[in-house]
């Protein structure tokens, strides 16, 4: 059919010589594409890859295609320098983000949209048109009035170029620490057309020479690189078969693979007075190409559920031996579209072996190239290859049309990979004080931020200290995410004294993919498993999963690291719990001055706004904690003898051989009776005990009933919480 498509074009062209020449770059076509075997058509672009190089076509695409384009402009890359660290005994560290602006052309006719864009063969922009890095990413559609780019505006001046008729994109200050801080190897998805692509979108748009109505109902898109029209549909025509019709004012080229419903039957053959033309005496000649050689096994494509990857469907039918022949070809469409073209070129060139010659004595407008025609006593439909205007006649070329259709089975595309397409989450943040835990600086508070997000494609985010609306930089999440939720029910209150094996509380996660674990007894022991709910840090023992992101926590260690007084209280259902491990980011708040409420704010990719949170439990690791085991002893001359144990910060186990250490700059408490905020009197040791006289207590008016005693243990930077001794009745 190359032979037939380029001798008509030839013919319209240049004439008779004219057609010809086309004719014979036709069987040139031909034979490589129809020939003896191996891989035939022009070559699948497995790893084409985004070039800058002048000289290259900037080719037309149609449907939908994935395409590399060509970098037409760039700026140097810039350097980004962030500081972070340098507080409690953490080195202070420098780290370098390079970015870059450049633009890419894609298309030199109108597209519609850019859909999801590949980098070094992971997702750079999502279907949704979400960046998965930092950046910012415009488009140029391609239109003839089309306004020069800003940013490239800015950088050339008056000499920039609008690059009208092109479509092409900018990247402005692409982030480039995800490709080694270069540009990465890009691809894009481009979606030229929404409708059915046809063989009249390939003509040239001013030329009258045509007429085309050809459908590709199959193909879902196609890419035109420039070179010859002529070249360009011989390809299309070996899946898609062309009839052509040079013998009117224009070219007709119609769909060849649909029969007339009613054939031209064909007059009785013409001899001939000439020994040397075929069928001298019959007018016909009928002859049949043996060999199955130039029948395809296979056809390659591209993809569309591979994300435009090459794909492979082979045609039914029993292996033939030797080499295996497969066309290639360059269009976008399914696995079941690919494996109905294959079964169709098969049945198709299996026929077109079958050939007949045939003189008639007049030249019949109904006898033209494509038409469907009926040769008197012989079975079967052909059609009309060419025609010649010989002295002896008019000599028809027919060829042999299948008697049935090709089957049409689903295709399979195998197992792809295709790198995750996930929106960047929006940060979930939580900035709390601690206990302190024993380690590092006891003079410093233990401040941390806790992140995560509702998905695994986060990414982490930047933190900063909010001032009044003033961010200051402080750290970086990193994309480890932290293990917090929310209580979905009420918390009992608890006296944290003992451990509550059937206790449990009930988290709803953040996201799905996020899990607690189970721990033994003696991982509990050391520590693991700690949660912190509210302001008070307990231990769970087992985790169980009640749905997707609900969890049960069952056998429970209450009021951990002196926060028995939150655990006595309760929680409500909605509270914050956030698990305590390696997730959870130290803050120094070394360089920010002392305010009432301090606010940590985070930035990331999905956050259209700066995500704050207050800082909870202000105070907290820095306050000691409250003494335990109040006694009490009246002697007979009625002398109060008030005793308790002292716990100091960051002695989160019990040791029963020798007492805590003394983690503040002395050892002082205070003791007070009435109300912890206003007592009626104030005794101050710096021994666990205190010794009352019936005269102290009476000068203390608490010789009346309903006297209320307390005791707190006086820090370096502020009073324990109360710890209640005794009423005096």
């Amino acid at each position: 059919m190359a032979t037939l498509v380029l001798g008509a074009i030839g013919t319209l062209v240049g004439g008779p010589i004219g057609g010809a020449i086309g004719a014979l770059a036709g069987r040139q076509i031909d034979s490589q594409i129809m020939g003896r075997g191996g891989s035939e058509g022009p070559r699948l672009k497995d790893l084409a890859l985004t070039t800058s190089s002048y000289g290259n076509a900037i080719p037309r695409h149609f449907g939908r295609m994935r395409t590399a384009g060509a970098i037409i402009w760039s700026t140097d890359l810039v350097e980004n320098r962030e500081s972070s660290g340098g507080g409690k005994g953490k080195p202070k560290t420098t780290t370098f983000s390079y970015t870059t602006s450049f633009a890419v052309a894609l298309s030199s006719r109108p597209i519609l949209d850019i859909g999801k864009i590949w980098a070094d063969g992971n997702l750079l922009r999502g279907a949704a048109g979400d960046l998965k890095t930092g950046g910012t990413f415009r488009l140029h559609r391609g239109h003839g009035g089309q306004p020069v780019d800003p940013l490239i505006a800015a950088a050339e001046g008056a000499r920039c170029p609008a690059f009208r008729n092109c479509a092409y994109v900018v990247f402005e200050d692409l982030d480039l620490s995800d490709f080694g801080n270069r540009i990465p190897a890009l691809t894009f998805e481009v979606i030229a057309d929404d409708g059915q692509i046809s063989v009249a979108h390939l003509m040239p748009p001013e030329s009258n020479n045509f007429q085309c109505d050809i459908a590709l109902p199959v193909l879902q898109g196609l890419s035109y690189e420039g070179g010859s029209l002529a070249n360009t549909l011989a390809i299309i025509d070996t899946l898609f078969p062309i009839s052509s019709d040079a013998g009117g004012s224009v070219l007709t080229l119609s769909d060849a693979s649909i029969p007339a419903a009613v054939p031209v039957p064909l007059p009785e053959a013409t001899g001939s007075w000439n020994d040397d033309d075929f069928g001298s005496q019959s007018g016909a000649s009928r002859s049949r190409r043996s060999s199955s050689e130039d029948t395809p096994d296979a056809l390659r494509y591209y993809d569309v559920a591979r994300d435009y990857q090459p794909g492979i469907q082979r045609a039914d039918g029993r292996a033939r031996a030797g080499q295996s022949r497969t066309l290639e070809f360059p269009g976008a469409m399914d696995a079941t579209g690919a494996r109905s073209l294959a079964n169709r070129a098969a049945l198709r060139t299996s026929w077109l072996r079958e050939t007949m010659s045939w003189r008639i004595a007049e030249l019949d407008p109904e006898m033209a190239p494509g038409k469907t025609v009926k040769a008197p006593d012989i079975p079967g439909l052909w059609t009309i290859a060419n025609w010649e205007w010989r002295e002896t006649g008019i000599e028809l070329q027919l060829t042999r049309l299948p008697p049935f259709t090709a089957s049409t089975p689903a295709g399979d595309h195998g197992q792809p990979w295709s790198p995750p397409d996930q929106s960047a989450r929006e940060t979930w943040l939580r900035a709390f004080e601690l206990p302190w835990d024993g380690r590092g600086s006891a003079e410093s508070p233990s401040i941390f931020a806790a992140a995560t997000s509702s998905g695994s494609n986060w990414g982490g985010a930047a933190l900063f200290y909010d001032n009044q609306g003033s961010l200051t930089p402080a750290d970086s999440t990193g994309s480890l995410r932290s293990i917090s939720g929310t209580l979905a029910v009420y918390l009992k209150p608890s006296e944290s004294v003992l451990f509550e094996r059937d206790a449990y509380l009930d988290v709803e996660l953040a996201a799905p993919d996020l899990q607690f674990r189970t721990v033994s007894m003696a991982e509990l022991a050391m520590g693991a498993n700690r949660l912190l709910v509210g302001e008070e840090v307990l231990q769970f023992a087992s985790a169980q999963p009640l749905d997707e992101r609900l969890w049960r926590l069952t056998g429970l260690l209450r009021g951990r690291g002196g926060t028995e007084l939150a655990a006595q209280n309760g929680h409500l259902a909605g509270a914050r719990a956030t698990l305590i491990d390696e997730s959870l980011v130290p803050l120094d708040l070394a360089d920010i001055p002392p305010i009432d409420s301090i606010r940590i704010a985070a930035i990331g990719r999905g956050d259209e706004e700066p995500v704050v949170a207050v800082v909870e439990n202000p105070g907290v690791s820095l306050r000691p904690l409250s003494p335990v085991h109040a006694r009490t002893k009246v002697s007979t001359d009625g002398t109060l003898i008030l005793s308790w144990t002292r716990r100091a910060r960051g002695s989160w186990q019990w040791r029963d051989e020798v007492g805590v250490p003394l983690v503040e700059q002395s050892e002082v408490y205070r003791v007070g009776i009435g109300p912890v905020a206003s007592p009626r009197a104030i005794w101050e040791t710096t021994l666990p005990e205190l010794t009352l006289t019936v005269d102290d207590l009476a000068s203390a008016g608490a010789v009346f009933g309903g006297a209320v005693f307390w005791v707190r243990q006086v820090g370096t930077y502020a009073q324990s919480d109360p710890l209640f001794l005794t009423s005096l009745n």
